[in-house]
C-alpha cells in the first residue's frame, strides 16, 4: 500500500492543528509578558477614566426641505440645482467661520474657560460641533459637546437659529435682486413677442392661407379624406379581384359552379337547394304510385325542373355580380388615385409655405413661454420674499443633557481590555518572531538538518555528581528515561554497529554536553557493554567532579608522555561496566596534545579494550579541539540546550563540523522543564514519562537493568 494513502487525507487538518498548537505555545511561553502588557494597557485606560473631564452632548435636529422653486431657475433654460450638492453645501455652511463667529459673539464664548485660552476660538468651537445627517432623510443632527451641559444646549440652539436666519436673509436679498432683473427682462420679452406675432399675421395674408394649423387646414383635411377613401377602395378592389380569380380558378378546373364558395355559401342558393331537395323527395314518392303520364307525376316533375333552373340562374347571376363588382372597384381606385395626386400637389405647395411659417411660429411660442415664465417667476419671487418662506426648520430644539457622553466608561473599559489583549498578544508574537532559538524537534530537523536523538528533561539535582550520574542514581527518573531513549535511537541508526567511539559536543559552553556524555556512558554500560568515558575537554574538565575522582594523573599525563601505563589513568566508576579517564592536570598546550599522534594511539588502545567509548569534547564555537577529536571517532552527538542557542549560531557550528567531513549522528535537545515553564511545549512527552515512571514504581526493580538486558541484544547485533 502506498504511503500517499496515509499522508494526503488529513494533511491540511494536521497543519492547522500544528499551527493552532504553536500559537497556543507562544501564548503560554510569553504569558508573563502578555499579562504585564495587558495589565499596563488596562490600567492606563482606568487612569484615563478617572482623569478625563466629563463631556456632555446636546443635539438640535433640523430639517432641510428642498427649495419650492429656485428663484434663480427659469423652467427649461437654466440648470437645476443638484440635490446632493445642495445638502452638502448646507452641511458645510453649518460649520462656516461666519456662522460660528456669530454664535461666539452672541453667547460671549470668549469668556468661556474652554475657549478663553484658545487663539482661534472659532476653530476650537468647530472641534466641539458634529454635523450628523440622518441617512435616507432630510434630517440633520447638530451635536455640540461641552463640559457644561447648559452651555452645550445653548450653543446647539444658537447655531441652529442663526443658521435658519442666515438662510432666510440670503433668500430675501436674492429675491429682491431677482424681482428687479425679471421686471426689466419681462418688458424686453413683451416687445419681442408682439413683433413676432405681427410677422405671422402678415405672412398668412400675403400667401392667402386661412390657417396653417392641422385642424383648420382645408387642403390637409381633403388630402386625409382622399387618402382614407383611396386605401378603402384599393382594399375593396383587391378583395373583389381575389374573389373573381378564385371563381375563375374553380371553373377552369372543371368544378361545378355550385361548388364555388361564393355560390355555395349564398343564403338564396341554399334555400333553393333545400326546396329542390324537398321537391325531389316528393317526386320520388310519386314515382312509386303513378306513371309518367299522370297529372301528379307531371306536376312534381315540373316543380323539380323549376327549382333546378332557378338555382342555375341564381348561380350565374352571382358569378356575374362578382365580375361586375371587381370592375367597378378597379374603376373607383383609378378615379380616387387621380384626386389623391391632385391633393398631394396642393399639400406640397402648402408645406413649402409652412417652413417659414413654423420658424416664425416657434419664435413666437418661445418668446411667449419665456415671457409667461418671467411674469410667473417675478410674481412668485415677490410673494416668497414678502412671506419670508424658509425651507429649513427646527424639528427638535436641544435640551440640557443629564448624563455625559464622554468618557464612555463601559466602552473604554471594553476597549482597554480588547486593546490590552491585542497589544499583549501582538507584543508576544513579535518577541516570539525575534526569538530564533532551538526549541523543538522540528527546529532541529528544519534548521540544523540533523536527525533527532531525543529530549533530555531539566534535571534538578543538589550537586554535579547527582546531576551527571542521574541515570545511575535515579534510574526511574524522567531524565534517566530520556538518556535511555537517546541510547536506543543511536543503536537503531543505520550501521550502528560501527558507532563504537562517540564524541559529545555542543555549540557553546553550558549546554549540557558533559551531562549527556556522562549519562549516555552510564546507560550504555547498563546494557552490559564494556564502556569508557573520556574527558576530552583539556581546558575546563568536569568529568572528575561528577565521578568524584581527583587524581592528578589523567589524559594530559598520557598525552605528554608522563605516564605510559594506560591502566594508571583509567579509573573504575561506581557504575558497573563503566570506566572513566579524567583530564588530570590542565595542560598549557591542549590543542597540540589533542592533535598529537599519542591521542590517536590512545583512542586506538581504548578501542581494542572497550565495546563503547564516549568522549566529552569542548564546545565547537570555542576551540578547535572538538573537530580534532571528532575526526578520530566514529560519530558526533551534538547537544543543544533548549531555548538558549540561536538557530543560525547552531547551524554554523553544525556546518563547521560537517565541512570537516565528520559524521554527526544526531542532535540531543537538553534541559527541558517538562513540569514547569516548558511544559506547554512537551506536555505529551511529560505525561508519557509519568505514565511509565508510575509503571516502574508499581512493578519494582531497576528499569535500567530490565531495559538494558533487551537493549544489549539490539546493540550486540
Amino acid at each position: 500500500m502506498d504511503n500517499e494513502n496515509f499522508d494526503n487525507p488529513n494533511s491540511s487538518a494536521q497543519e492547522e492543528s500544528i499551527n493552532l498548537r504553536h500559537y497556543w505555545h507562544v501564548v503560554l511561553e510569553r504569558r508573563w509578558l502578555i499579562i504585564t502588557a495587558f495589565v499596563s494597557v488596562f490600567v492606563l485606560s482606568l487612569m484615563y477614566l478617572f482623569k478625563a473631564t466629563p463631556i456632555f452632548e446636546a443635539t438640535t435636529q433640523i430639517k432641510i426641505n428642498p427649495e419650492a422653486d429656485n428663484i434663480l431657475r427659469i423652467e427649461g433654460f437654466s440648470v437645476a440645482r443638484q440635490e446632493q450638492d445642495y445638502l452638502q453645501t448646507q452641511y458645510k455652511t453649518l460649520t462656516s467661520r461666519s456662522l460660528l463667529g456669530t454664535v461666539v459673539n452672541q453667547l460671549k464664548l470668549e469668556q468661556d474657560e474652554r475657549y478663553a485660552q484658545s487663539i482661534d476660538r472659532v476653530s476650537s468651537l468647530a472641534r466641539d460641533i458634529q454635523i450628523a445627517p440622518i441617512r435616507l432623510s432630510r434630517l440633520v443632527d447638530v451635536k455640540v459637546e461641552h463640559p457644561d451641559p447648559e452651555r452645550a444646549a445653548a450653543i446647539a440652539n444658537s447655531l441652529a437659529t442663526n443658521f435658519i436666519q442666515q438662510n432666510l436673509d440670503e433668500k430675501m436679498h436674492a429675491a429682491m435682486d431677482v424681482v428687479d432683473r425679471l421686471g426689466e427682462e419681462a418688458e424686453t420679452q413683451k416687445g419681442k413677442l408682439e413683433e413676432v406675432e405681427k410677422k405671422l399675421q402678415a405672412y398668412s395674408k400675403s400667401n392667402e392661407v386661412v390657417s396653417f394649423e392641422g385642424s383648420e387646414n382645408i387642403i390637409l383635411q381633403a388630402l386625409t379624406q382622399y387618402t382614407t377613401e383611396h386605401a378603402r377602395a384599393q382594399s375593396a378592389a383587391v378583395s373583389a379581384r381575389s374573389a373573381v380569380q378564385e371563381v375563375e380558378l374553380f371553373l377552369n378546373a372543371g368544378v361545378s359552379k355550385f361548388s364555388v364558395p361564393q355560390v355555395a355559401n349564398s343564403p338564396h342558393i341554399q334555400e333553393l337547394q333545400k326546396a329542390l331537395g324537398i321537391a325531389e323527395a316528393e317526386f320520388a314518392e310519386l314515382k312509386k304510385r303513378y306513371r309518367h303520364l299522370h297529372p301528379e307525376y307531371i306536376r312534381a316533375e315540373e316543380k323539380v325542373l323549376s327549382f333546378s333552373n332557378s338555382i342555375n340562374a341564381r348561380a350565374d347571376i352571382l358569378i356575374a355580380a362578382l365580375r361586375n363588382s371587381a370592375q367597378m372597384a378597379e374603376a373607383e381606385v383609378g378615379k380616387l388615385q387621380e384626386q389623391l395626386e391632385e391633393q398631394k400637389a396642393k399639400q406640397m405647395w402648402l408645406k413649402d409655405l409652412l417652413v417659414d411659417y413654423n420658424i416664425l411660429k416657434r419664435e413666437a411660442e418661445q418668446n411667449g413661454i419665456l415671457y409667461q415664465a418671467i411674469l410667473a417667476k417675478m410674481k412668485e419671487t415677490d410673494l416668497t420674499g414678502r412671506n419670508k418662506i424658509n425651507n429649513i426648520v427646527v424639528v427638535d430644539a436641544a435640551e440640557v443633557p443629564l448624563n455625559p457622553v464622554k468618557p464612555r466608561k463601559l466602552l473604554t473599559i471594553f476597549l482597554g481590555m480588547v486593546g490590552g489583549l491585542g497589544v499583549a498578544l501582538g507584543l508576544a508574537f513579535f518577541v516570539n518572531y525575534l526569538d530564533d532559538s532551538i526549541k523543538s524537534q522540528d527546529d532541529v530537523e528544519t534548521y540544523l538538518r540533523l536527525p533527532f536523538l531525543g529530549y533530555i528533561p531539566n534535571i534538578k539535582a543538589a550537586n554535579v555528581s547527582e546531576r551527571d550520574l542521574q541515570a545511575h542514581m535515579h534510574p526511574q527518573s524522567n531524565g534517566a528515561e530520556g538518556f535511555r531513549t537517546v541510547r536506543a535511537t543511536i543503536s537503531l541508526t543505520h550501521n550502528s554497529e560501527k558507532l563504537r567511539m562517540l564524541a559529545v559536543t555542543s555549540t557553546i559552553p553550558s549546554e549540557g554536553k558533559s551531562l549527556v556524555a556522562s549519562n549516555l556512558a552510564i546507560v550504555t554500560a547498563q546494557t552490559g557493554l564494556k564502556t569508557i568515558l573520556v574527558d576530552g575537554d583539556l581546558r575546563r574538565p568536569s568529568v572528575h567532579k561528577a565521578f568524584q575522582l581527583h587524581s592528578p594523573v589523567g589524559l594530559s599525563s598520557f598525552l605528554m608522555a608522563e605516564e605510559e601505563d594506560l591502566s594508571k589513568i583509567v579509573h573504575k566508576s561506581v557504575v558497573p561496566n563503566l570506566d572513566v579517564v579524567c583530564c588530570g592536570s590542565v595542560p598549557s598546550t591542549p590543542s597540540e596534545l589533542i592533535g598529537s599522534k599519542r591521542m590517536s594511539d590512545f583512542l586506538q588502545l581504548l578501542k581494542e579494550r572497550y565495546d563503547r567509548i564516549i568522549v566529552d569534547c569542548p564546545p565547537i564555537s570555542a576551540v578547535s579541539d572538538p573537530l580534532i577529536i571528532a575526526a578520530m571517532t566514529d560519530g558526533v552527538v551534538f547537544v543543544t540546550k533548549f531555548n538558549k542557542i540561536r538557530r543560525e549560531h547552531a547551524r554554523k557550528s553544525v556546518q563547521r563540523v560537517q565541512n570537516a567531513g565528520i559524521h554527526i549522528i544526531g542532535n540531543v535537545l537538553n534541559d527541558i522543564d517538562f513540569e514547569g515553564k516548558d511544559s506547554y511545549y512537551y506536555s505529551y512527552y511529560y505525561y508519557q514519562n509519568r505514565y511509565y515512571s508510575s509503571h516502574y514504581r508499581t512493578g519494582g526493580g531497576d528499569p535500567g537493568k530490565r531495559e538494558g538486558s533487551n537493549q544489549s541484544k539490539v546493540e550486540s547485533n
